[in-house]
């Protein structure tokens, strides 16, 4: 047995077993995670802004109460002096709606652009309890999404794209190009980071019209993503040499999109990856790029700060233990 094992150890077929086996669980991790992230989505906490005197009336009491039972979630009503406050405040995308009340009138304003999900559930929702308790609804979109992008899941598709980019790349260099030595893997990481932003960017705007960017905004969130899971990669790769692809993958695939907020919007999310997923690398470039093309002026430094932690660790680790590393030339400098 013990020979039978050992000699099973070094033959080909080792490798291939346990990949065999990770990659069936993979599968199962990767339906799994999407799933419970985005099959039925339920709210927890709304934040709203509300706006009118006459709030604590009987019938919007009841309106609120009821809005909060049907949505299965607690309505965070944040109340604003003046109109023009509540406007702000999504802008600053510290709302997704507003509520005007006037008596038993209220006129709800969503914003599809601060979440999709959110509105349509709010437009869903809100006129059937409104017309149980006998308040008279109005309702608009002050925040549309575009055109071209009616379901709002053109962000989260460049992210993947630029996600996906970044560490299948620095994967390829690490396996074709293992001679590069830490500086030229590093820069060699933000060429095609660079590049490969552009081309998202050219082919999604320019190409297709899918999504209007702006165009160096968007292209530097990109670069700055695709270089970031690129070096995650590299970080990893450095300490566990072919079996890096499993914790990155984990890290932005299994874990990073789902919770991105760009499919499902966080406030519908389970409440640990709503959390989680704005200190993550996707999650982040969800948020830089979903501020750059609709809230323009009100571009947040915290998702680039998350970006750039992210790649600062991963390039101090690689360069620190780069002798771990696997490939590098021992006849020219790091």
């Amino acid at each position: 047995m013990g020979d039978w094992w050992a000699a099973f150890r070094r033959s080909p077929y080792f490798p291939a077993s346990v990949l065999t086996l990770i990659l069936s669980a993979g599968a199962g991790l990767f339906a799994g995670s999407y799933t419970y992230a985005m099959a039925s989505p339920t709210p927890h906490h709304m934040p709203v802004a509300v706006v009118g005197v006459n709030v604590q009336t009987v019938r919007a009491k009841a309106f609120v109460t009821g809005l909060e039972k049907s949505l299965e979630s607690s309505l965070v009503l944040r109340f604003q002096r003046t109109y023009a406050d509540a406007v702000r405040a999504i802008e600053e995308q510290r709302v997704f709606a507003i509520f005007v009340v006037r008596g038993d009138d209220v006129e709800m304003d969503v914003s599809s652009a601060s979440g999709a999900s959110v509105a349509l559930l709010l437009v869903e929702q809100a006129p059937r309890v409104a017309a149980r308790v006998g308040v008279r609804l109005t309702t608009r979109d002050i925040k549309p999404l575009q055109r071209a992008d009616p379901r709002g899941l053109a962000i989260f598709y460049i992210t993947l794209a630029a996600v996906i980019v970044g560490f299948t790349g620095a994967a390829q260099l690490s396996a074709h190009a293992p001679q590069l030595n830490p500086g030229e893997r590093i820069a060699f990481t933000a060429a095609y980071a660079a590049l490969g932003a552009f081309a998202i960017v050219a082919v999604v705007d320019w190409l297709l019209g899918a999504l209007k960017l702006p165009v160096l905004e968007s292209w530097s969130i990109l670069a700055l993503t695709t270089f970031t899971t690129g070096m995650v990669f590299t970080m990893f790769n450095t300490f566990l040499g072919r079996w890096a692809m499993l914790p990155t993958w984990g890290l932005m695939v299994l874990l990073g999109n789902p919770s991105s907020g760009g499919a499902v919007s966080w406030p519908l999310l389970p409440s640990p990856l709503g959390v989680i997923g704005r200190w993550l690398p996707p999650g982040a470039s969800v948020n830089a790029q979903h501020t750059a093309v609709y809230f323009p002026g009100h571009q947040s430094a915290m998702p680039f700060l998350v970006l750039g932690a992210w790649s600062l660790v991963s390039c101090v680790v690689f360069l620190i233990w780069r002798k771990r590393h696997p490939g590098g030339r021992t006849d020219a400098p790091a």
